[in-house]
């Protein structure tokens, strides 16, 4: 693991603040440090690396924990029953530093120093047990759920339990345990001697794009607070993960963000990649990239018709799935597939380009921009959607980070980072695009930030256009490609690994390694834990929306339900996403 100084000045600072309670220094596949921590420093270390460390680590990406039971390989790791980890960025060090504390089920809690810690490590309590000495509600599974999903012990098949039987006994149980009392939530029901109208919106309500539900307390129109519930879209893709192959698992990677298509492939890949040492041909990268910025489009044309749709406006939504139809021709062309084609392969692609794959990427290159300009008419120019989105929803880079907010939503606040050029992966150094911001980091400038990234995402496929290399679409690894189907019919020793890697998969050498990319929502982070197996022992998936939804009990307040709507919309989450 090489270093570069501003991650290795940040490590040194921790070493010579808190000493012997560093235990450990892990090696890793990753590019960044990963260090044990002992638990009476843990709040500590956080503080910190947020505020007294020079150029701190203002963004707390991501906290999870890991089962340690069973696992064979942990050299040099203190003993621990369930390992809990926070990954912290620093934006000005262009820099990382993850923090491990060895537990027997008790953690101190950082919600008091990360905001966006709160929902982390109540999804730590209840898929692992975890209990951080805090008053802790489950997150994602219902509060009548028996167990701790993510735990090695429980169940990941329905076929491992008896048949399930609804009596209306239980049924009564589960809609009781529904009801939501503001009371014990600690909210309030009253505002100067008057009652609040407490107002469930969602979970079924077209304005919240998906089955979420928001608990809101209104004076009036006036939100006075407001309580998100998630879980009803979880359907356990990190347990899933265990129990499918290395390769088996790229097209549940689809279904995370289910309007993302290849662009949850990228960073799970790279992570495998990683600790395989795998090296992609320079073409597979180059198809990588133009598929990725396909989707970013297709993303952010959804996102666009929807936003204008919420605050009054038709027509546009129709026009861009037009456009939309446009861009799913040349990708179901290239892929064989639209919404999930699982077209990424560890070391690649599935396959090569297909002839006349030219004309078709040429053809939607003609049609998007004169349709980009009309919509900058139609929408943003429009005093409708002004008046709807300018100075409603406004956060500051401050703010943002300090809630775990990354992509078109943090650029929207001016802060230019973004991952494609703060550290790029599978070519994007080779790109000339520019990195659009805001500086208002309102409704109306996430809207404008992200219609001006599908003109920077045009860019970036022109170049793939006109510069697609000659080459492999695969690497040639025995990790990813199997031995020739010639030589396997002459030879017993190519015989026998042909057929341990087709039946039992790749089996990816043990160690920890993590695959980030700029995905069309933000920040989308694969940490995975490898135990040299066919199989992952850990997967973790840091997707953006959950973070950006945590932040709407800070921004709602003071907003009408109808400012709330557009707030929602131009976060632009999906709800696959959030609960995974």
């Amino acid at each position: 693991m090489s270093l570069d100084t501003a991650t290795t000045s940040a490590l040194q600072a921790l070493r010579n603040r808190f000493g012997r309670a560093v235990l450990a220094e892990q090696p890793t596949a990753e590019g960044f440090p990963v260090v044990w921590l002992s638990p009476e420093v843990w709040q500590d270390a956080h503080r910190f690396l947020r505020d007294e460390i020079a150029q701190p680590f203002p963004l707390l990406a991501d906290l999870w924990a890991i089962d340690e039971t069973g696992r064979r390989h942990r050299d040099g790791q203190p003993a621990s029953g369930i390992t809990l980890c926070s990954h912290l960025i620093s934006l000005a060090r262009n820099a990382d530093i993850r923090l491990k504390l060895a537990t027997q089920g008790r953690a101190p809690s950082v919600a008091g120093i990360y905001a966006n810690a709160d929902w982390y490590e109540r999804e730590a309590f209840d898929m692992f047990g975890l209990d951080f000495g805090r008053e802790t509600r489950r997150i994602l599974m219902p509060p009548t759920w028996d167990g701790h999903p993510l735990r090695k012990a429980h169940y990941a098949r329905a076929t491992e339990k008896p048949p399930f039987v609804m009596t209306d006994r239980f049924f009564d149980a589960e809609e009781r345990a529904t009801v939501t009392d503001p009371a014990e939530l600690g909210l309030p029901v009253a505002r100067d001697g008057e009652e609040l109208m407490v107002l469930n919106f969602g979970p079924h309500h077209p304005s919240t794009h998906g089955v979420f539900r928001i608990l809101l307390g209104l004076d009036g129109e006036e939100v006075v607070w407001a309580w998100p519930d998630i879980g009803y879209h979880h359907r356990g893709v990190e347990k899933m993960a265990e129990r499918q192959t290395w390769h088996g698992f790229i097209p549940y990677t689809d279904r995370v963000d289910y309007l993302g298509g290849v662009i949850s492939e990228l960073p799970y890949l790279l992570a495998v990649e990683r600790l395989c040492g795998i090296t992609v041909p320079e073409r597979a990268q180059m198809i990588r990239v133009m598929l990725c910025e396909f989707y970013r489009i297709l993303n952010h044309l959804l996102f666009y018709g929807t936003m204008a749709q919420d605050v009054g406006q038709m027509s546009p939504v129709f026009y861009m799935f037009t456009d939309r139809e446009k861009a799913y021709d040349a990708v179901a062309a290239i892929t064989g597939a639209r919404m999930h084609p699982a077209f990424f392969r560890i070391g690649g692609v599935a396959m090569d380009l297909p002839r006349g794959w030219q004309g078709l990427v040429q053809e939607f290159l003609n049609w998007m921009p004169a349709r980009l300009d009309e919509y900058q008419r139609m929408v943003l120019n429009s005093g409708l959607f002004r008046a709807r989105t300018v100075g409603i929803g406004a956060y500051d880079t401050d703010t943002a980070l300090g809630w775990g907010t990354t992509g078109p939503g943090l650029r929207a606040t001016g802060c230019d980072w973004d991952l494609r050029k703060a550290r790029p992966c599978s070519g994007y150094e080779n790109f000339d695009f520019d990195v659009p911001t805001g500086s208002r980091g309102d409704c109306f400038d996430r809207t404008r930030v992200r219609a001006d990234e599908m003109r920077e995402s045009l860019k970036i496929i022109r170049q793939c256009l006109e510069n697609m290399p000659e080459g492999p679409i695969k690497a040639d690894h025995p990790l990813t490609t199997p031995p020739p189907r010639g030589a396997m019919q002459s030879d017993i020793e190519t015989l026998i690994p042909h057929f341990l890697q087709m039946t039992w998969g790749t089996h990816v050498p043990a160690g920890e390694a993590t695959g980030q990319i700029e995905g069309h929502r933000g920040l989308t982070q694969y940490a995975i834990v490898s135990d040299g197996g066919a199989h992952s022992h850990r997967t973790r998936i840091r997707t953006p929306s959950f973070a950006h939804l945590q932040m709407l009990p800070k921004i709602a307040p003071g907003m009408t339900v109808a400012d709330l709507v557009a707030h929602i919309a131009s976060i632009d989450f999906v709800m696959s996403d959030v609960d995974r």
